[in-house]
């Protein structure tokens, strides 16, 4: 895969983090598998307080990612809202109620994963929001 390719499935993951992160989402982390398994290149995991807030943060992901151009193709988990999962082929994203991720502990069974550091985007006084530079690694 070109490194730009590679680039803009990184920059699509970062998004939907921040995205996630907007609507207050918890201990949101973003791992690169792309070296794991075949079908993707990122997670995001981020957990929601209650099921109305994983359908508030998967709704402010999908409409964020859409923006930049990126549709999901499945969505699974919605009518529950206990586990929400958006896959966008290069990036899926899952997001849990905070009970529900601590049963499945995806992070532990991808513990193997790179973690992608990044930033939510910091509040001006104005409420407005601007972008923090990611740091690599």
């Amino acid at each position: 895969m070109p490194a730009s390719e590679r680039n803009g499935s990184r920059q699509l993951a970062v998004a939907a983090a921040r995205a996630a992160a907007e609507k207050n989402a918890t201990d949101v982390i973003v791992l690169e598998v792309r070296d794991l398994i075949v079908i993707t290149d990122y997670f995001v995991i981020a957990s929601g307080a209650s099921d109305r807030q994983v359908r508030t943060i998967t709704d402010e992901v999908e409409r964020v990612l859409a923006a930049d151009g990126a549709k999901a193709i499945r969505r699974e988990g919605q009518s529950g809202g206990r586990w929400v999962l958006l896959d966008f082929v290069d990036l899926v994203v899952h997001v849990f109620v905070e009970e529900e991720r601590d049963y499945y502990e995806l992070e532990r069974l991808w513990k193997d994963a790179r973690r992608v550091r990044w930033q939510p985007r910091a509040k001006t006084p104005k409420g407005d929001t601007t972008a923090r530079p990611d740091k690599a690694g």
